[in-house]
């Protein structure tokens, strides 16, 4: 998987949107693009630390992130400055849209998060889901976004996330 010799290091604008709003918006650099799977890389772009309890995200933390186009999620492998393995923060998301140089991904509120040992895998969010209304407004993109979720946690409690993004 590489993207062309021409696009691979460009700069894109990842904007993730929620609730029809622009959530984030922030650059990456275009690691590769197989027309089904893009990949970039991007600094920690939140203000400050992040702290959930399980994991830190905060300022030297490097994601490698996955989108799909044809698949309702994404999959962000987070490493510290050292570069060591955090593990994986998993965003359930309507299939990625790549348009210029601008990467859509619409995030439906699920995540998934897997230790780097694989030892603490958790479903998060799932209130907020809930109670975005999202069941009964597009019932089909709820149902595709809870059966990403299973589909992303049991292959985290099997054989884990690092096949997935070889």
């Amino acid at each position: 998987m590489s993207a062309n010799s021409a696009d691979q290091g460009r700069l894109l604008d990842v904007v993730l949107v929620k609730g029809g709003r622009t959530k984030i918006r922030y650059e990456a650099e275009l690691l590769s693009d197989d027309g089904t799977r893009i990949a970039v890389r991007a600094p920690w772009s939140g203000a400050g630390v992040r702290d959930f309890g399980f994991v830190r995200f905060e300022p030297g933390d490097v994601f490698t992130e996955h989108y799909w186009r044809d698949r309702w999620y994404a999959v962000k492998e987070v490493r510290d400055a050292t570069g060591a393995l955090k593990g994986w923060y998993c965003d359930i998301t309507r299939p990625a849209t790549l348009s210029g140089a601008e990467l859509v991904v619409e995030d439906l509120d699920l995540d998934l998060w897997c230790s780097a040992d694989g030892s603490d895998v958790r479903r998060l969010d799932e209130d907020e889901f809930a109670e975005s209304g999202l069941g009964q407004t597009d019932p089909q993109a709820a149902a595709a976004a809870v059966s990403a979720l299973d589909a992303l946690e049991a292959l985290a409690r099997g054989v884990g996330l690092r096949g997935l993004l070889e």
